[in-house]
């Protein structure tokens, strides 16, 4: 039964996962949004309050 050596096969197990954790990251970090997120003022706004025109 020859699919019982695990001789071949964990060389290529071993060999995709380094490639997986070689590449993957480095596409995933390299990754950018094309909408990035613009700073917002930490200021609050100021409160008006409400004109009741029949009171």
């Amino acid at each position: 039964m020859p699919q019982l050596n695990p001789a071949p096969w964990f060389t290529i197990l071993v060999f995709s996962w380094l490639v997986f954790l070689m590449v993957l990251p480095q596409k995933v970090l390299a990754h950018t949004f094309p909408n990035e997120p613009t700073p917002q003022s930490t200021k609050k706004p100021a409160a008006e309050s409400w004109n009741w025109p029949w009171h």
